[in-house]
């Protein structure tokens, strides 16, 4: 297979059904994308039934271009990142991977046009993230829930609101930002710098007000993404994690025991906000988000600096914090059932603690005078116990 052969692949498989986000090239399997958040098949004339070991190769090999730098990281870790355009389709970001001896290829389809807060619903808290001056702030969550694309809102909201110097550190380039109010410099990790760390630690002297880093990957990061923060700069970067909790004990998870104390103390001066999001299927097809959001204050500052404690955890706070914009999972999926977004099934399967949500649905069945029980006809026996 040549170029254009492959394009004209990608291309069939982007047509082929409604609202594809993935293709995925994987040994033994036919070509397939992914739709609404499942995986379908695609037909092909001639028929392909299934990928062969060459086939997948050839395609992956087509999409690294001979590009050495790739090559020696495919070899050496396995697997590689690297962005590719379909001229006049579409945009991706691909990963290439070894699987028991022979290649996978799985390409996400970016936007070619950046998103607005407004446009994807996210909630207000994204338009105070955006109005912050200083300070760290962590989009957490699972591959594929959207992390990315709601940075990229978070960015065009401080684009059309503010001139100032921002610079993003990516693996790879996703959203394409247009300088509007701000101006962009959006540097790509393997072209423009080789780690993150490394590239944070330019930005330093690159004069930037707002720092995008596309993942917390190690602690050095970390490390030099807190002297950011302390610095003056607003430091926007991502964490795969599953809660607010969860992001705050990796990070102090990745420093040494001796080192704990400094950075509990550093991490509670700088630490804004935690969004973790969760991609939930929606009621009719498509998916919605979900959100848990933590955002500074007395309690989170203590919670960090001294961990959590009966009645100061996390989850406590964010409950007891809705005024100052926070929320646990388990409220934000409760809304989303009340308003008929999503399923019973899916609230209860999505849930962080599936009994605050069980409770919270029943409470909205009962308003709308729905049963909360399938147990029908209970009586008294009155002749229990009777002789």
């Amino acid at each position: 297979m040549r170029k254009p052969e492959i394009e004209h692949i990608m291309t069939t498989m982007l047509d082929s059904h409604q609202s594809v986000s993935d293709l995925n090239i994987t040994v033994g399997k036919p070509l397939q994308v992914e739709s609404f958040g499942e995986l379908v098949s695609v037909d092909m004339k001639p028929k392909l039934k299934t990928l062969t070991p060459f086939q997948t190769e050839v395609f992956a090999l087509n999409l690294i271009a001979n590009d050495r730098r790739l090559t020696e990281i495919l070899l050496k870790e396995g697997s590689c990142d690297l962005s590719y355009t379909l001229p006049g389709k579409a945009r991706f970001r691909v990963n290439v991977f070894s699987q028991s001896g022979h290649l996978s290829v799985v390409l996400r389809q970016l936007e070619t046009r950046v998103p607005t807060i407004k446009e994807l619903r996210l909630p207000k808290a994204f338009n105070e993230i955006a109005k912050e001056r200083n300070g760290i702030v962590f989009v957490t969550g699972a591959t594929g829930t959207g992390k990315t694309t709601s940075l990229a809102a978070l960015l065009e909201e401080i684009n059309k609101e503010k001139s100032v110097h921002i610079i993003t550190l990516e693996d790879p380039i996703e959203f394409v930002h247009s300088h509007k109010k701000s101006t962009f410099n959006q540097r790509e990790l393997g072209k423009d710098y080789d780690t993150f760390a490394h590239g944070l630690r330019a930005a330093l002297r690159q004069a930037p007000k707002v720092i995008l880093v596309g993942e917390m990957r190690d602690r050095e990061t970390v490390e030099i993404g807190l002297t950011a923060a302390e610095t003056g700069h607003l430091v926007l970067t991502t964490l795969h994690t599953v809660d607010a909790g969860q992001t705050i004990n990796r990070i102090l998870g990745m420093f040494n025991i001796e080192d704990e104390n400094q950075i509990r103390t550093r991490l509670a001066d700088t630490l804004r906000w935690v969004v973790c999001q969760r991609l939930l299927p929606k009621a009719g097809g498509g998916r919605e988000a979900a959100f848990e959001i933590l955002r500074t204050s007395l309690r989170v500052k203590d919670s960090i600096l001294h961990g959590e404690a009966d009645g100061k955890t996390f989850y406590d706070i964010m409950e007891a914090g809705t005024a100052l914009g926070m929320t646990t999972f388990d409220n934000f999926i409760t809304q989303l059932f009340s308003k008929g977004l999503i399923t019973e099934e899916t609230a209860m399967g999505y849930a962080s603690r599936k009994s605050i949500v069980g409770r919270g649905i029943d409470s909205i069945k009962s308003e709308r005078g729905e049963a909360t029980s399938d147990i029908d006809e209970l009586e008294i026996d009155m002749h229990y116990n009777k002789k």
